[in-house]
């Protein structure tokens, strides 16, 4: 397929990216080489959606434990301190397995379905899977027709033939979900869902073990507002920052999951 009809290809060919994807693919290799995962994979894949709830919730603020979500059985009575949040991010880490095969298809559907399991304590009934209307949230955001004609374009994206490697797909999902925010609660959990699913389906971690959100969460917030900057600038130079960053985190949350590994091992 030429990079006429392939834009993700042309993408995936900026400069830097291509090294950086590489890099990551190695990182992930080797995460799903380690003699656990032959055993033990359902253990550190558990983990790893685990820590990559706990990792996306902090992101959007609500920076608990991991022995305090461990130990907590009910989130509702801890909202204001994030706890819907967090509650979220553990609801999408169980949905990302089962809906991945219908992502391949029907993404949009999938997002629809993000955001019911996502807000489903923190938005009335009426408008879980819906799209944001004018006017719902504040600051400078794109209109409700461009919302849906940038989530139109990004669904054929993703559901036409393409070389370009996952991560660069994963990198394009995640920043058009963040830079549109399409609904009224829970863009960031829900775009780092997609991110995961992108992953997994397109075979870069199949087992869906590494943990990109941790990767995210060590590089920063402020670094991760500053690509997302970056890529909605819409310049050659800005989407390739955006997918780089995007490879680190995911390379990050790949060592983070050797680390796993070796503990399982050892029985920790």
């Amino acid at each position: 397929m030429s990079t006429a009809t392939d834009p993700l290809a042309v993408l995936a060919a900026l400069p830097g990216v291509r090294e950086s994807v590489e890099d990551t693919r190695k990182a992930v290799d080797k995460l799903l080489g380690h003699r656990t995962m032959r055993r033990r994979s359902e253990d550190v894949s558990a983990e790893s959606a685990l820590r990559g709830a706990r990792a996306s919730a902090a992101l959007e603020g609500a920076d608990w434990s991991l022995e305090e979500i461990r130990r907590r059985t009910d989130y509702s009575s801890s909202v204001e301190d994030g706890g819907a949040v967090v509650a979220g991010a553990l609801r999408l880490s169980a949905e990302i397995g089962p809906l991945t095969g219908t992502w391949a298809h029907s993404p949009l559907q999938v997002l629809a379905r993000l955001h019911v399991v996502a807000a489903a304590d923190s938005v009335p009934a009426e408008a879980l899977g819906r799209p944001r209307r004018d006017g719902e949230l504040p600051g400078d955001l794109p209109s409700a027709d461009e919302v849906a004609a940038r989530l139109d374009g990004l669904a054929r994206l993703l559901t036409a033939p393409s070389t370009a490697p996952a991560l660069v797909v994963a990198a394009v999902t995640h920043a058009e979900i963040l830079a549109v925010r399409p609904f009224g609660w829970g863009n960031g959990l829900i775009a780092r869902a997609a991110q995961r699913m992108v992953l997994i389906g397109r075979g870069l971690d199949p087992k869906g073990a590494a943990v990109p959100e941790v990767g995210h969460l060590e590089l920063g917030r402020e670094a991760y507002d500053e690509a997302l900057r970056a890529y909605t600038s819409g310049t050659a130079d800005g989407v390739a920052r955006w997918i780089v960053h995007c490879s680190e985190a995911t390379t990050l949350g790949a060592r983070e999951s050797v680390a796993v590994c070796e503990a399982v091992m050892r029985g920790i």
